[in-house]
C-alpha cells in the first residue's frame, strides 16, 4: 500500500502573501466594515433578529416553551390552569411568529443579494481588466515571436482580438432563447 500524503496545502505563514493581495483582503475588509457602519437601524435590527432566530438558542427556547404550553393545556402540570385547551391561542401565536419570522429572513436575504451582486459585479471588472491585459500580453508576445521569426498557431490570432462583453451577452441571450431541443442540435 503506498504512503497516504496530505493532498492539502498548509495556509500561508504570517508575512507570506504578496502586498498587492495583502492590500485586496485590507480594501475588502474595509469595505464590509463601512457597508455595516452605513446599515440603517431597521437593518442592523432585522439582522440581529435573523441572526438569533437561526440560533440554537431560538430552538432550545421554542421547545421549551411550546413544550410547557402544551403540557399545561393537556393538563400535565398540576396547579396550572388550562389557558388554550384547543391550542388555537399557540397556533395564531406560531402563524404570526412565522409571518414576522420570514419577513426579517427576507430582509437579510435581500441585504446579502446586494452584497453578492456587488461582489459579481467587481469579480466581472477585475476579470474583463484581466482578460484585456492578457490577450495586450499575447500581442506582444506575438510580436516579439514574428520578430524572431518562431512560427505560432493559428490560435494565437484569435487570442489577441479583445473580448468585447455585450456580444458575449448577446450570445448568452440568444442561447437562452433558443427552444431546448434547438439547444441539442447544435
Amino acid at each position: 500500500m503506498p504512503p497516504v500524503t496530505d493532498p492539502t496545502v498548509p495556509p500561508p505563514q504570517p508575512g507570506s502573501l504578496n502586498r498587492a493581495l495583502e492590500r485586496n483582503i485590507a480594501a475588502l475588509e474595509r469595505r464590509r466594515r463601512e457597508d455595516a457602519e452605513r446599515a440603517s437601524t431597521e437593518e442592523r435590527v432585522a439582522e440581529a433578529i435573523t441572526r438569533f432566530t437561526g440560533s440554537m438558542l431560538f430552538v432550545y427556547l421554542n421547545l421549551v416553551l411550546v413544550g410547557l404550553w402544551v403540557a399545561i393545556n393537556l393538563g400535565w402540570v398540576p396547579g396550572v390552569p388550562r389557558f388554550d385547551p384547543e391550542f388555537i391561542i399557540l397556533a395564531m401565536v406560531a402563524s404570526v411568529a412565522a409571518i414576522f419570522l420570514s419577513t426579517f429572513v427576507l430582509i437579510a436575504q435581500n441585504r446579502m443579494a446586494k452584497a453578492a451582486d456587488t461582489r459579481a459585479e467587481l469579480d466581472l471588472q477585475i476579470s474583463l481588466l484581466a482578460e484585456h491585459e492578457v490577450t495586450k500580453i499575447v500581442t506582444l508576445a506575438s510580436a516579439i515571436a514574428d520578430k524572431l521569426g518562431v512560427s505560432q498557431s493559428e490560435e494565437v490570432e484569435e487570442l489577441k482580438r479583445d473580448v468585447a462583453p455585450e456580444a458575449v451577452l448577446d450570445a448568452i441571450d440568444s442561447t437562452e432563447r433558443k427552444p431546448r431541443g434547438d439547444l441539442e442540435e447544435d
